[in-house]
């Protein structure tokens, strides 16, 4: 396991504030157990940190067919709903709640082309409400496959995130080894598949980014 890029300038302000204010209390506070506290409670926040930029090892298994997980977390949606930014019509959505011990890498779900990206400035309401996916901070992707299906895959701010990575600009090549961003401290990925897919998750569920196959592709809906 190793440390993701978005969290290197975090991470040495991070350890750079708490190296000032253990000093600070280490000279002015003459209480050798009060410092020892704060620096077993600086230690342990900084491991945290550490523990949340964590870059997993893993194996993927490429398959054109088959929609893998965006994200590690929780399925809290899955429902036949409107689409109106993109696509304007009716579709399939998935959506994927991270939690902050989550890994918040977020993976391409399918193999393909970007051919659509808008950021969208917005609130930070808790990211599991229903109106997160169009109220909060959110960049929206969409993504071709080889054979013509089009998935639109949302990455959506929580209440403790404020700061969405994305690395999917239009003319990108997507695979599902490859990293599409990452969103820091709690956040959200929504997918909306095509009608007629086939899902293989349920409300509840647990998912590890990269490897939960969230659906299959229905070939009569290919081009």
């Amino acid at each position: 396991m190793t440390l993701h890029k978005a969290g290197y300038s975090l991470l040495l302000k991070i350890l750079a504030f708490l190296v000032i204010l253990n000093c600070i209390t280490f000279y002015f506070i003459d209480n050798t157990i009060v410092t020892y506290i704060i620096l077993g409670i600086s230690c342990i926040l900084y491991l945290w940190a550490i523990n949340f930029f964590r870059f997993p090892n893993r194996h993927i298994v490429i398959d054109n067919n088959t929609i893998l997980a965006p994200a590690d977390g929780k399925i809290v949606v899955i429902e036949e709903t409107e689409e109106p930014e993109y696509f304007k019509d009716r579709r399939l959505q998935v959506s994927i709640f991270m939690n902050i011990f989550n890994v918040h890498i977020n993976w391409f779900p399918v193999n393909g082309i970007v051919k659509y990206f808008k950021y969208h400035k917005g609130n930070f309401a808790a990211a599991y409400l229903p109106k997160s996916s169009t109220e909060n901070e959110r960049t929206s992707i969409v993504i071709e496959t080889g054979d013509g299906q089009e998935i639109l895959m949302r990455q959506i701010a929580g209440a403790m995130a404020r700061r969405i990575v994305s690395y999917a600009p239009v003319g990108e090549i997507s695979r599902q080894d490859k990293h599409a961003g990452f969103i820091k401290f709690g956040s959200r990925v929504d997918l909306f598949l095509p009608p007629g897919t086939q899902i293989e998750v349920r409300l509840g569920q647990k998912t590890v980014g990269s490897q939960t196959i969230i659906g299959r592709f229905s070939k009569t809906n290919q081009k």
